[in-house]
């Protein structure tokens, strides 16, 4: 396993208005986080705060392209971005334990925070396909280039780690510094992972590993 301390290109924030970031997703222009009231809207590039919708928003964010997905209550709700009109609802499977979500292969992928787990599910259902076992608590959960990560934390201790779908053994592990904890986690298809800075009014950049540095 490569083990390395994980490198912080930015930091937005303190968010105005935000108390925690819970879910964090990417639309390919607005990096989205969810506050617990809110799905709010930043422009990586500017860090200025775009827009917001009204939504129950306490755990992960996900995008498929067009609809953001978002945990909240339990249940998972497919949100027009515009408007931030409901358009669906399907159960939650980590029995209110839920915390990362992530869209990939026609799939919502869904951490279970305590339960050290994730789950695929079907988005139109909520039937679980596959489950995933881990060894720490998961936050946020990420696809790119068909590598799956999640975040950590856990007794004060907070990392962003790659692991084999198949199997949940850790492949590499990216250690954040003392005292930042990563909620939630979403990749921006290329060099960034977005975190959810937790209990803090911030969203962080990190750099994810070029292929050949990420090499067992």
């Amino acid at each position: 396993m490569k083990h390395t301390a994980a490198e912080i290109i930015r930091e937005y924030g303190p968010l105005p208005g935000v108390e925690h970031v819970h879910g964090v997703s990417f639309d390919g222009r607005r990096v989205w986080f969810a506050t617990g009231t809110t799905l709010s809207a930043l422009d990586p590039e500017s860090g200025e705060m775009l827009n917001s919708l009204d939504v129950a928003a306490d755990a992960g964010t996900a995008f498929d392209g067009q609809h953001l997905f978002q945990i909240a209550d339990a249940v998972i709700r497919k949100i027009d971005p515009q408007t931030g009109e409901v358009l669906a609802t399907i159960p939650a499977p980590g029995d209110r334990d839920d915390s990362g979500l992530a869209w990939a292969e026609g799939t919502l992928w869904i951490g279970q925070h305590r339960g050290r787990k994730i789950y695929q599910v079907d988005p139109e259902t909520g039937t679980v396909l596959r489950t995933i076992e881990t060894d720490r608590f998961v936050t946020g959960v990420t696809w790119v280039d068909d590598e799956l990560w999640h975040g950590t934390w856990e007794n004060d201790e907070s990392d962003v780690r790659r692991i084999d779908p198949a199997t949940g053994e850790v492949l590499e592990r990216l250690d954040m510094p003392p005292g930042m904890a990563v909620s939630g986690l979403e990749s921006d298809g290329h060099d960034r992972f977005f975190c959810g800075a937790g209990d803090s009014p911030k969203v962080r950049a990190i750099r994810r590993p070029k292929r050949s540095d990420a090499a067992e």
